[in-house]
């Protein structure tokens, strides 16, 4: 109780605090730092190297279905982003833009990238002339900056990093069969990946991004009940490809414009894992984004041959495909424990001159905090094991926890009771703009998604009960 105690002081309640004690977390577990610049964040390495297990096993996914990696620029002309109305209207309140070099006055401002449709698309109206060329499946790792007034580090700063992938397609049935595709990746991704069981659906028109046609999302819910828009695709039809004056000589001798997606997630995963896992003790990764996924502790280091049995048992882990590190620090063991909890290490390893006298190790996990021995000849066999049933396990109770918390609302008293106890919202919507938006000006709750399964909870809207169209999830957000 003691040590349990002092580790509370570390961190503020999550119960009573949740802002201050995501904020808390991120900084004391060295993932994130703040930047001279307001809203801009620097990642740390121990931040970074979860961005690149996202990075690498979403990419691993992107090139198995046939897409490859490019590089675009990140200054834009003001003039394409202006092409397009709808987007240019989108993002115009976030755009930064470059007007001068040194004491020179540009002849034409430089858009500073929030995305990249218009510098991709005026690539591809160079590079697509044929039926031949299509499809077209491009992807590109970048950083975007989006000028935002209100800012926190991995859930909206006004630079991060991102993918977005960009495809053009002959016809409206294979773009929509990409938009959709990209989705499952990233649902599936999130589930084994990040643990993170999400909401899967199309956004309202309100809703979706500047220039699509549709807008189609993965809501994640945070341990305080608010959702996380964690990845969104995008069937962008011929506007962009139309604006752009993409055009392709078909089959039949004709000139036409492409079908085009667009799909991206970005550095916000990682505040979607840190608020969807945590718990009091701070972070609780899943084993296969861990930058450390199993913590040797030896106990009582001083003594002959603890340090060389830790160090052995690192090497076995590692041929075994664990990222592994043996904490040598000179501190007590209690703090390395307190330590390595509040850092999310999925597996904490102790072994001690007893334990080697007994020809086993301790096991601790961090998901469940169940503690065992393993016989030290089984370490390189059991440790993977355990890895995966504690991401399984983690998913499960992310999957419980999501959709415990889903609640069937019929009117506006309901509404308001389920939002207090941190709730999504299930609801029929007639469908009008005006609903939608007093809904979100009254409750601070927006539409996140139409659900795939469109089973009707009702007959009449939520809000002022005329006929309903849609079923919806509304939910505060991020």
């Amino acid at each position: 109780m003691q040590k349990d105690a002092k580790f509370v002081k570390e961190i503020a309640d999550m119960k009573e605090d949740f802002p201050q004690w995501y904020t808390d977390v991120i900084l004391k577990t060295e993932l994130v730092d703040y930047g001279p610049v307001k809203g801009t964040m620097v990642i740390r390495p121990y931040g970074y190297e979860i961005w690149e297990h996202i990075r690498d096993e979403l990419d691993r996914r992107f090139k198995a279905t046939g897409h490859k990696n490019a590089y675009f620029p990140m200054f834009i002309p003001l003039s394409y982003l202006m092409k397009e109305a709808e987007h240019v209207e989108g993002f115009a309140p976030e755009v930064a833009l470059v007007t001068h070099v040194g004491n020179t006055e540009l002849e034409e401002k430089l858009v500073v990238r929030p995305t990249s449709e218009t510098i991709i698309c005026d690539m591809y109206s160079k590079w697509v002339q044929s039926y031949r060329d299509l499809p077209l499946l491009i992807n590109q790792w970048a950083n975007v900056v989006r000028w935002e007034k209100t800012t926190r580090p991995f859930l909206r700063t006004s630079e991060f990093l991102w993918q977005e992938g960009h495809t053009l397609h002959s016809t409206e049935e294979e773009a929509r069969e990409e938009t959709l595709r990209m989705l499952e990746v990233y649902r599936e991704f999130m589930q084994n990946v990040l643990a993170i069981e999400v909401l899967t659906g199309k956004k309202t028109e309100k809703e979706k991004f500047a220039g699509a046609v549709d807008t189609y999302t993965m809501e994640a819910m945070m341990l305080d009940g608010k959702s996380l828009q964690s990845g969104t695709s995008h069937y962008l039809g011929k506007n962009f490809a139309s604006a752009f004056e993409i055009k392709y000589l078909d089959r039949d001798g004709k000139l036409k414009n492409p079908y085009q997606t667009s799909w991206g997630v970005s550095t916000r995963l990682i505040g979607a894992l840190i608020m969807a896992h945590g718990d009091q003790r701070g972070l609780k990764l899943p084993p296969r984004v861990a930058p450390v996924q199993t913590v040797v502790i030896p106990v009582a280091q001083h003594k002959e041959g603890v340090i060389e049995k830790a160090r052995e048992l690192a090497d076995a882990l590692r041929k075994a495909g664990v990222r592994v590190e043996v904490d040598e620090r000179d501190q007590s063991v209690g703090w390395k424990f307190n330590e390595w909890e509040m850092k999310g290490a999925p597996l904490r390893i102790e072994i001690g001159p007893r334990d080697i006298e007994n020809g086993v190790c301790v096991f601790s996990r961090r998901d469940t905090h169940e503690k065992g021995t393993i016989a030290l000849a089984d370490v390189a066999e059991k440790v993977p094991a355990l890895l995966d049933d504690i991401h399984e396990t983690m998913y499960r109770q992310s999957a419980d926890f999501l959709h415990s918390h889903i609640v069937t609302c019929h009117n506006m008293a309901e509404f308001n009771v389920a939002l207090d106890k941190q709730c999504f919202v299930k609801a029929m919507w007639c469908g009008c703009r005006e609903c939608e938006d007093a809904i979100k000006a009254e409750t601070a709750a927006s539409a996140r998604a139409l659900p795939f399964d469109q089973t009707p909870v009702g007959d009449t809207c939520v809000y002022c009960g005329k006929p309903a169209k849609h079923t919806v999830v509304f939910a505060k957000s991020y």
